[in-house]
């Protein structure tokens, strides 16, 4: 970069960014008193939903705010400032409680609909940056942010100040998500789709494994065993006893040691190059649990087995198939 200038230049500009936004975030613990305790736990003892609002730039950062509340376990919806004045105001219920995001707190739309948002809700935070500002006098709670300079150069560009807004709004949701209570199955019941729906929610059961279920006796020759493994390209098959109860496992392994080791293959059965006590999970299993498992123990399969039952095989190549191997 030393001999590009606008290389030089840009480098500089995000170092300064990073620098201005760095200074912002230190100074946001401070904000962290009773007061903000305060605010929380009456927010905690709302009849109804927390409404969000705002406009421009902290409208966007409202709009985050709400999908973090309702992904915590906040009940939460987003009502842009101006569609109030309009007649989106009909959203705010009487056991509702309105959180107003202004960096000013003297924005228009915002100072037409704080008499109204009054009259509604049943308690009024804002959420601003200067705390003699209309909307701070107005409001119930007072969140001030310790919003000193914008990382714009010019200082316009609402940049520092949203930060801020998008960390305090994540301090209230997870603040609030610790009073409800609101635990990893709650989560998982509210994300059912994506990869993150797959971390939560899928389990061993949610793979074919019935269809998967290589096996021979204990007494099968090497070329039972061969064809076995060969024939389900899972690179193992199980190994049962007479009861048809799990007593080990054979890898592709496990038939290179034995060939290696032995002169004469055609007297080895199953059981004789078995590895006794393979490691086991419950159908129950959350797969990523079971993809862990497999890393851990440098292993590629896992047997299958419900109250005693072999049921079959999952093979890594199904997990990492869903993506699950992004997440670990």
């Amino acid at each position: 970069m030393e001999n590009n200038p606008i290389f030089e230049k840009i480098y500089q500009r995000a170092m300064c960014t990073l620098e201005i936004e760095r200074m912002h975030l230190r100074r946001l613990p401070a904000c962290v008193d009773a007061h903000f305790c305060a605010c929380v736990y009456r927010l905690f003892q709302l009849r109804g939903r927390i409404v969000v609002t705002g406009v421009g730039k902290s409208a966007l950062i409202a709009q985050k705010i709400v999908a973090t509340f309702n992904s915590t376990g906040t009940p939460a919806l987003f009502l842009h400032a101006a569609d109030a004045l309009h007649g989106d105001l009909g959203m705010v219920q009487s056991v509702d409680g309105v959180l107003c995001l202004s960096n000013s707190g003297e924005t228009s739309e915002i100072r037409q609909l704080l008499p109204y948002l009054k009259q509604r809700s049943e308690v009024l935070v804002a959420m601003v940056g200067n705390d003699g500002s209309t909307l701070a006098k107005a409001a119930d709670f007072v969140l001030v942010l310790p919003v000193q300079k914008e990382a714009d150069p010019h200082n316009l560009a609402p940049t520092s100040s949203t930060l801020l807004q998008l960390v305090m709004g994540d301090m209230l949701a997870l603040c609030l998500q610790e009073l409800n209570a609101f635990g990893r199955h709650d989560f998982a019941a509210l994300h059912p789709g994506g990869l993150l729906g797959k971390v939560l929610n899928m389990r061993i059961d949610h793979f074919p494994i019935a269809e998967q279920r290589p096996c021979v006796q204990g007494g099968a020759s090497l070329k039972e065993v061969i064809i076995e493994i060969s024939s389900n390209q899972l690179g193992v098959t199980a190994v049962l006893g007479k009861e048809g109860t799990l007593i080990g496992v054979i890898t592709d392994g496990d038939l290179r040691r034995a060939l290696q080791k032995e002169d004469d293959i055609r007297p080895l059965t199953a059981i004789m190059i078995m590895t006794a006590d393979p490691i086991c999970v419950s159908s129950s299993l959350m797969a990523i649990e079971a993809l862990r498992k497999m890393q851990t123990h440098k292993i590629t399969q896992l047997l299958v087995v419900d109250s005693g039952q072999y049921k079959g095989v999952l093979h890594i190549h199904q997990l990492l198939a869903e993506g699950l191997g992004n997440y670990t």
